[in-house]
Order: structure tokens, then C-alpha cells, then sequence
């Protein structure tokens, strides 16, 4: 049988996001088609198979993903762990790899029989904060942005399902609920000064201000939500970060060092890299800002 003209497109779509350089040329071919179409991507593999045409916009819209511009933009959703976050020009693209500090987040905010105070700093698109506050019954959940734009995006995400979100600095973030979170988790910046993500997607779209941590080592940031996740825990207070796989040696050592924290640990991501650390808080007063700034 002649080849459908969608089935047509969808392989001279995947030939020429191949030849771009996309990862997943025939995946994105038909997420495309199926966000023109309104189907599921099943559906639009089994259309494939009759005589359906190709929807209308399509040849465009490859040729922008193409172009590298991000699928998650084209389409204005995003994928993570349940959910479909709305995204878009202006805010961080959430990754795969941080849907296991998500769950480092919800699996401790579970253990909190009266349901956990829960803030995620550095929100974002809010992926995380969503994640723990429709997996984590009975959560008290805040989120915490610095971007307007990214802020934006947030409190479409995240206002519909109870969140708290506040327009702020992590290093900052929510003076007056100093030592009352069960949990605090963050995806800071981290990538250090000099980096250039190698994937396009990254480099020319997620905005510069959601990638680098400050400082020849991307430190800078990863540091402050530390020091702000001291101040703003219980004591027995969990906080997890992610983080390069090349910091987590230093993480852990500065964390380590730190009289405000024990049990600190390592946690690889679903490619078995180090991408998360967690601590507890201990009972020990917090430090002075003198002695942080030493």
C-alpha cells in the first residue's frame, strides 16, 4: 500500500531533524503532528497507516524544531514525571533527570504524618513544586522565583493546584518563616561561568539567568540555597539540591563540613550520574552571616 501522505511527512520530517542533529528525530516528527492534529502520538502512529493528510502548519513547524528551537516551546507543553506543565519562551525546560530530586522531595514530605511544609526554591517553570503538591497529599507547598517571566509560567502551573507562589531571591527567600519547613528542595543554577551547554536547545533558548550558578565554578547559588535552606528548616528538616554531576563531590564536602547538617548523601539521576544532594538539619543554631561570608 502507498505510504499515507501523513506517514510521508512524518519521514521527511525525520529525515530532516535527523539531518539538524535532533536526538529524536521521528519521536519529535510525531509530537509535532500530534499537537497540530490534537491526537495522542498512538493515534497519529496508527493514522499513519490510512490515507489521513498531513496537518496543515506542519512543514513549518519543522522546520523550526529544526532550527533547534525547543520541541516543549513549539508545542507550549512539557512533560515531567505526571504531569503537563505549561512552558515557553522565558523559562527553564524541565529535565528528566530532575524528576528524581522530585521525588527525593515527596517521598520525605510523605513521612510527615500531618502533612509537610514544603518549599522549592528557584521554582521555575514550578515542576517540582506541582510534583510534590499532587503527590504528596496534604502538603503545604511554596514556590519561590526570581523571574518575572519564569514566574509567570509558574503561577499557571502551579495557582491551580494550591501553591503558594512568591516572586523572590533564594538567597532571601521568605524571612518570616525562618525554621518552619519540613522540606526545602531547589534546581538552582549551576553551571559555572564558563559553560556553554552543548545542546542548542539549551544554550540559545533556556534563559541565561535559569543556567548559571555565579562564580568560575557555578557555586554561587548551589551555595546561597544551601545557607537558605539551613535557615528555613526544622530542626530534622530535609534538603535536597541538584547539582552538576562534576559538584557533587564539593557539595557533599561543603555540606559535610557544615555543624548545620548531617547525613549527607548522594543521589544518582536515571543515567546513574551524581545529580542530587541531601542532608538533615541538625539542632545546631544556624551560623552567623560573619562566619558564612568566612
Amino acid at each position: 500500500m502507498p505510504a499515507s501522505s501523513l506517514e510521508k511527512a512524518l519521514r521527511e520530517a525525520a529525515a530532516e531533524l535527523a539531518a539538524a542533529g535532533v536526538p529524536s528525530p521521528r519521536v519529535d516528527a510525531e509530537l509535532l503532528a500530534a499537537h497540530l492534529l490534537r491526537e495522542s502520538v498512538g493515534r497519529v502512529r496508527a493514522l499513519a497507516f490510512t490515507d489521513a493528510a498531513a496537518p496543515e502548519g506542519y512543514a513549518e513547524l519543522v522546520a523550526e524544531r529544526a532550527r533547534r528551537t525547543p520541541l516543549q516551546h513549539l508545542t507550549g507543553r512539557a512533560h515531567f514525571r505526571r504531569l503537563e506543565l505549561a512552558v515557553g519562551p522565558g523559562v527553564f525546560v524541565p529535565r528528566p533527570e530532575t524528576e528524581t530530586v522530585a521525588q527525593l522531595a515527596i517521598d520525605r514530605a510523605r513521612l510527615v504524618p500531618e502533612g509537610a511544609k514544603v518549599v522549592d526554591l528557584g521554582t521555575g517553570s514550578g515542576a517540582i513544586a506541582a510534583s510534590v503538591a499532587t503527590e504528596a497529599a496534604g502538603s503545604e507547598v511554596y514556590a519561590v522565583e526570581l523571574s518575572p517571566l519564569a514566574l509567570a509560567w509558574a503561577r499557571k502551573n502551579l495557582d491551580p493546584l494550591g501553591v503558594t507562589v512568591l516572586e523572590g531571591d533564594l538567597r532571601t527567600a521568605l524571612p518570616g518563616h525562618n525554621g518552619t519547613f519540613d522540606v526545602v528542595v531547589s534546581n538552582p543554577p549551576y553551571i559555572p561561568a564558563g559553560a556553554v551547554p552543548n545542546e542548542p536547545e539549551a544554550a540559545e533558548h533556556d534563559p541565561s539567568m535559569a543556567l548559571y550558578g555565579g562564580g568560575a565554578d557555578g557555586m554561587e547559588l548551589p551555595d546561597a540555597a544551601a545557607r537558605t535552606a539551613s535557615r528555613l528548616l526544622l530542626p530534622g528538616g530535609y534538603f535536597v539540591m541538584e547539582h552538576a554531576e562534576v559538584q557533587a563531590k564539593a557539595v557533599a564536602a561543603r555540606l559535610a563540613t557544615d555543624p548545620a547538617w548531617e547525613a549527607v548523601t548522594s543521589h544518582n539521576d536515571l543515567n546513574d550520574r551524581p545529580r542530587a544532594t541531601s542532608a538533615v538539619r541538625t539542632a545546631v543554631a544556624a551560623r552567623s552571616q560573619s562566619n558564612v561570608k568566612e
